[in-house]
């Protein structure tokens, strides 16, 4: 074999060995939540671990701030661009401040998509709902509405002022009001920052400034837990049903004591895995995210993109007596 000859084969091997180092080493996906120590939240990152061992070339990295804030997440995310990871999944506390670092996140080849709670369409590649925006709001409404045959006065206990995915559902709810339940009164909307102490605060105000008060609406599983617990303290029951997003493991005592009649979410366990699959595919297979785009969420089905590069998972899901229980076992 000529030297030249040589040369080419040794130069060939090494190349392909670049490539398979390259590819033995796991792809380090981010699942970046508001807070840490939040229910909902640690049960999405089951659900990834579960789509990293189905994938079988994935380490998450499950991270986030003590504190729902924005700023306490921009400090996260550029560790996490110091760390090389490969990809960032985000449930984002403010839509826009985000945007800069995860900008630069990109620009250094890093895959970024927001889940659950979004990011404006500038900084990230996807956003994948957890359902409709549209359907949760008049979902949250309807949960309160069928429970008030005559109608009457309910507020809004919400997460931060900032919260994208909480903000749409409650502007959706506003809109359906007046055609499909005019005979609720929405008399006021306050900010528990998904902080169990100030959102326990802001339910006794709530009752406090509003005597007359039917139902308190909390699109937050914090937030719900909180108010149905200081109805269940003042002795409420009965007279303010507590309603909104729950999870079922943390909210069924509260259906069970008549606090609350019922509330709704969709699979935490599978909105976690779901997004580690887009990020994966989105860095790993170089899948484009583009309107129109079909894409894989592994068990869960597929999704397709719309004009803002975003999707939905699922319709939200019922829980009351009948089967709380259930799924209390679950999430």
């Amino acid at each position: 074999m000529s030297f030249l000859k040589k040369l080419l084969v040794t130069a060939a091997f090494s190349a392909a060995m670049f490539v398979n180092a390259a590819y033995a080493e796991n792809v380090k996906i981010a699942l970046v939540v508001k807070s840490l120590g939040n229910g909902f939240f640690d049960a999405a990152n089951k659900g990834a671990e579960e789509a990293a061992k189905e994938l079988g070339d994935v380490d998450v990295i499950y991270t986030g701030p003590t504190k729902a804030t924005a700023e306490a997440q921009i400090e996260v995310i550029n560790s996490l661009i110091a760390q090389k990871v490969n990809a960032i999944a985000v449930s984002a506390n403010d839509a826009d401040a985000l945007v800069p670092v995860l900008k630069k996140a990109m620009e250094r080849g890093i895959t970024v998509i927001s889940w659950d709670s979004g990011v404006a369409k500038e900084g990230r590649q996807l956003h994948l709902n957890p359902s409709d925006t549209n359907l949760i709001g008049e979902t949250i409404i309807k949960l309160a509405a069928d429970y008030l045959p005559e109608g009457g006065d309910v507020a809004i206990l919400s997460a931060s002022s900032t919260a994208t995915n909480q903000n749409a559902w409650i502007e959706a709810a506003k809109k359906v009001l007046p055609e499909k339940f005019p005979k609720i009164k929405l008399v006021a909307t306050v900010y528990g920052d998904d902080d169990s102490a100030k959102s326990t605060d802001e339910a006794k105000g709530l009752l406090k400034s509003y005597p007359n008060l039917k139902a308190i609406i909390a699109p937050t599983t914090v937030g719900v837990v909180a108010a149905a617990q200081v109805v269940t303290d003042e002795g409420l029951i009965g007279k303010v049903n507590v309603t909104g997003l729950a999870l079922p493991s943390e909210f069924k005592k509260f259906i069970d004591n008549g606090a609350s009649q019922a509330v709704a979410l969709w699979n935490p366990i599978d909105l976690g895995y779901s997004a580690i699959y887009l990020a994966h595919d989105l860095a790993v297979k170089k899948e484009e995210a583009k309107p129109g785009a079909t894409l894989s969420i592994g068990r869960v089905g597929k999704v397709t993109l719309d004009d803002t590069n975003s999707a939905a998972m699922a319709p939200p899901f019922q829980f009351d007596k009948t089967n709380i229980e259930k799924f209390s076992k679950i999430y």
